[in-house]
């Protein structure tokens, strides 16, 4: 088990002319500080794909050095040559990642036995735990729940977070790997759903800018109390939607500007969320907030 609970996919602050060092270790301590169970550092939220080598080893071995020892670091080292995800999860390892986080590789759209040989590579060059991350509406390519469970006899192949948005997908792995790797849920509008299932957490975006509410849902789950969980679930609803009217993490980082948690600095070909979705995501954050 990497984290039972609510891990933060983190955003990645910029400024005009490089990363805010200053804004990440204030985000890192403000997940640490209000109950989130772990960090996910260079996730698809981090904006990875628009940063320099340079860039991404600077905030990993800030997140190693704020948070190593009080709760686990998950970088993403995935990419789309084996190659490159075997470098970069190499490199995770050296800095003191506790896991990392290895997407799909995508727009190369490998098979069912690529995916398999793909992970079996990466595996073979770290002894960090492995968590799988299946998302197809990005990556084009969808990681089948018997392909995971032949993922998951690999000993270091530990868990996968599950954004297909399937629910019966979702369900059909926790079938398929109980007892051998764990299953995150992806989507914020199915945490509960999917622990109901037997999942473990949630790899969240909305925990940037919600970590507390977010860590008391699963919480609460966790203690029995599955009637306010599900509540919080429900509730969540709506700024979940406008989170991801655009696509993340343009709403995400405009929310987080907005409380004064970042700049606005986002890297294209992402660009800055429109005024009219932007009231729309505000009042649902204040709507939440007021309970």
């Amino acid at each position: 088990m990497i984290f039972k609970g609510s891990a933060t996919a983190l955003i990645t602050p910029f400024t005009e002319n490089g990363v805010d060092l200053n804004a990440y270790e204030k985000l890192l301590n403000f997940q640490i500080s209000n109950g989130t169970d772990a960090l996910v550092v260079l996730g698809t939220t981090g904006e990875p794909a628009t940063m320099t080598a340079k860039e991404k080893e600077e905030v990993m071995r800030l997140a190693v050095k704020t948070a190593k020892g009080k709760i686990p670091v998950i970088i993403g080292t995935g990419a789309n040559s084996t190659a490159t995800a075997v470098e970069n999860s190499v490199m995770a390892e050296k800095i003191g990642a506790d896991a990392v986080l290895v997407v799909t590789p995508y727009y190369n759209k490998a098979t069912q036995d690529g995916l398999i040989a793909h992970y079996s590579e990466i595996a073979k060059h770290i002894s960090l735990d492995i968590i799988a991350y299946n998302v197809p509406g990005r990556t084009g390519v969808n990681l089948l729940p018997k392909t995971f469970a032949r993922l998951a006899e690999i000993k270091n192949v530990a868990a996968i977070k599950e954004a297909s948005g399937n629910m019966e997908q979702i369900e059909e792995v926790i079938r398929l790997t109980e007892g051998k790797a764990d299953v995150y849920s992806g989507d914020d509008s199915l945490t509960v759903p999917t622990l109901a299932m037997g999942g473990l957490g949630v790899i969240s975006v909305a925990s940037n800018v919600i970590p507390k509410y977010v860590s008391d849902m699963c919480k609460a789950f966790f203690d029995g109390d599955i009637k306010t969980s599900a509540k919080m679930q429900r509730d969540m609803l709506p700024f979940v939607k406008a989170l991801f009217m655009e696509v993340n993490p343009i709403p995400v980082k405009k929310m987080a500007e907005t409380l004064g948690i970042c700049q606005k600095y986002i890297r294209l070909p992402l660009t800055e969320m429109t005024a009219e979705n932007t009231k729309v995501l505000i009042n649902a954050y204040n709507e939440l907030i007021k309970g």
